[in-house]
């Protein structure tokens, strides 16, 4: 599961990777180039609470293995377009794939992981590394051959499909049950919106930073396009690390805790990276991604455990609704980086953890479903939570 996630999400960072090249090929604008980031996220965001809510009434894994083969076609056609009008329209068909597939996926993935952050952990480990391998193959695919090579960009996506298929048929039967891991408990709302809250203001962080930190550190170091996909790579591989270290600093010292310590680390990290001018900016780039991710996993098994009755309803407003609407704001930056610059356009970006951390202030751990059906069943046992 943890390789198939790989295969998949190395597509959402395909989109951001590509934004330097179609700037230099075509001459699109800053604007224009957010725009494909937002025909990536867009149909996306709307689509993928749709799947959730089909995931948590029918087990749909025959799903992971197509929605690979989608993701990866529309990143591949991308290339060879013809215009900005069908470049938008590939891009929004693979940003279909990956909606379809992490709903269905994080089903599968706490059936197999049986609640344990770890596990999940290493779930969310291979989607993030995957983000970091994106701008290593648009750079020694596109960076090599140019934008007509996009189609080689969908070898991976063969290979995606193949290992969720393999995943699907090696995890038995509870991978095929839609309430196999459907627990038994009360759904908490409240919690679970202002969950959603922070997560959408992390998403637009990361997004943001996605979108234009390639450009960015370009503009601040005088470097070319390999100081560019170094940024992309630290922002993106200091993730795949933050989300193991999310499971095992949750497992000592609770889940709520290490969120709310890595949106207030997150808001100091943007600040140097947009503030901090030369090679240093490098170092601001590997904090912000250690505070972007540490809480990633956390996010998913938290927004699971409010609405333990709607595992695939969290599971695609957490891991998909919530950070694909980052992308929503990606045209807005890019229009603001054409009217002031780049630097003005990021600044907006330091405000909005401190937000999310506001929206997480009291949050509270939710009880384990396992252990809030021993409390009842004997009162007087202690309850580890």
């Amino acid at each position: 599961m943890s390789l198939g996630h790989a295969c998949v999400d190395v597509y959402q960072g395909a989109v951001a990777a590509l934004v330097p090249y179609f700037v230099a090929e075509r001459a699109y604008s800053y604007a224009a180039a957010s725009g494909v980031v937002l025909a990536a996220s867009l149909l996306s965001s709307l689509v993928q609470p749709l799947f959730g809510w089909l995931t948590d009434r029918r087990a749909m894994p025959w799903l992971l293995p197509l929605s690979a083969l989608t993701a990866g076609a529309g990143v591949a056609l991308s290339g060879v377009t013809g215009s900005y009008a069908l470049t938008l329209a590939v891009v929004a068909v693979s940003g279909v794939g990956v909606a379809a597939y992490h709903p269905e996926a994080a089903r599968v993935a706490r059936a197999v992981a049986r609640g344990r952050h770890t596990a999940m952990g290493w779930f969310s480990f291979g989607g993030n590394a995957g983000f970091a391998l994106a701008p290593l193959l648009v750079f020694a695919v596109v960076g090599t051959g140019g934008l007509r090579a996009s189609p080689l960009l969908v070898v991976l996506a063969l290979a995606g499909a193949a290992l969720c298929a393999a995943a699907v048929r090696s995890a038995g039967p509870g991978a095929g049950n839609a309430g196999a891991c459907t627990a038994v408990g009360e759904d908490d709302w409240p919690s679970f919106l202002r969950l959603s809250g922070a997560v959408v203001c992390r998403s637009v962080v990361f997004v943001g930073l996605s979108t234009f930190v390639s450009l960015y550190v370009r503009e601040r170091t005088g470097g070319g396009e390999g100081a560019g996909t170094a940024a992309l790579f630290v922002l993106y591989a200091g993730g795949a690390a933050g989300t193991l270290a999310g499971g095992r600093l949750a497992e000592r010292y609770g889940r709520t805790t290490v969120v709310r310590r890595s949106y207030a680390l997150t808001v100091l990290a943007v600040a140097g990276l947009v503030l901090v001018p030369g090679p240093p900016v490098y170092v601001f780039v590997a904090l912000t991604s250690a505070g972007l991710y540490v809480p990633f996993s956390l996010h998913i098994t938290l927004g699971q455990d409010f609405l333990p009755r709607r595992v695939g309803t969290a599971s695609g407003v957490t891991l998909g609704l919530t950070v694909s609407v980052g992308g929503l704001a990606a045209p807005a930056l890019g229009a603001l980086a054409d009217a002031t610059s780049l630097r003005t356009a990021l600044l907006p970006l330091v405000a909005l953890p401190a937000l999310g951390r506001l929206l997480l202030c009291g949050l509270r751990e939710p009880v384990p479903p396992g252990a809030a059906v021993a409390e009842r069943a004997d009162p007087q046992e202690p309850v580890a939570r």
